[in-house]
């Protein structure tokens, strides 16, 4: 354990974190030796992981400025992780000044960046909480001091849901969440699948269990199921870098970003 010494509580520097490894991907410097040995073996298995975590920040982006330009301007983001430019809140808010955003993990060595995603436009607002995504009324509670739930707000759950196990039902967590929320609220997901190679994410999976981190890769119709009920934005649970692509991009080869992303609005 590591006294962050500054209030924020203690960060567990023994076992890795999902949130510290992914920014080991990114090539971020937030992270410590042991989420490196972690993303390290990873890698050794999945040498594209960097691609897909990239893949997977650029969906994040293209989703978040789609629905503020049309007009969404409340943003609840779960599993935000370390921030990395741009930010959900830079996205949106370069589109509506005013978007409000609330960013919510559970590491917190997120809570010591927080100053940095609290910086915002003079006329929107962020905010985080500390929570995980599973303590959802904790979430809901918080959430609704900033944003209101009368009105739509977009429910961002990039790349977390796959830290869900299905003993956990992330559908009714999803659910949960979903549920208070005003018609016209949207739910933007993106998850990891083994569909192209069962064998190694089967070992990747286990590499995260084996250090304490539930994971399970889902598959395309899997992540279709937490959209039940809503209405999807065209076109649908796709590979996430296929998922309305900026214009001219070469897709990625599916075995090297084996991710899918999708966006669907409550009715």
């Amino acid at each position: 354990m590591t006294d962050t010494g500054d209030g924020f509580g203690a960060i567990d520097t023994s076992k890795p974190h999902p949130a510290r490894m992914y920014d080991y991907y990114l090539g971020g410097k937030d992270s410590y030796p042991v989420d490196w040995e972690a993303a390290e073996k990873v890698i050794s298995l999945f040498p594209s992981v960097k691609t897909m975590a990239r893949v997977n920040r650029a969906f994040m982006r293209r989703a978040s400025r789609l629905l503020a330009e049309r007009g969404v301007r409340q943003f609840l983001d779960i599993g935000t992780g370390i921030p990395t430019e741009p930010n959900l809140h830079q996205v949106v808010q370069k589109s509506i000044p005013d978007a409000r955003v609330v960013y919510v993990d559970n590491d917190p060595i997120v809570l010591r960046h927080a100053e940095a995603l609290l910086r915002g436009t003079p006329e929107g607002r962020t905010e985080y909480l500390q929570a995980d995504v599973r303590e959802v009324e904790k979430i809901l509670e918080g959430a609704q001091q900033i944003l209101d739930f009368r009105k739509p707000v977009a429910l961002s759950l990039i790349a977390l849901l796959h830290f869900i196990t299905d003993e956990h039902d992330p559908r009714e967590v999803v659910r949960r969440l979903m549920e208070p929320m005003a018609p016209g609220s949207c739910l933007v997901l993106s998850h990891v699948t083994g569909e192209f190679d069962p064998r190694t994410w089967e070992r990747v999976v286990r590499i995260y269990q084996e250090n304490g981190i539930p994971a399970q890769a889902r598959s395309g119709e899997e992540l279709a199921s937490f959209f039940e009920g809503m209405e999807l934005v065209d076109p649908g649970v796709q590979l996430a870098d296929r998922w309305r692509p900026e214009p001219g991009a070469e897709p990625v080869e599916a075995l090297l970003a084996p991710i899918y992303g999708g966006v669907a609005r409550k009715i």
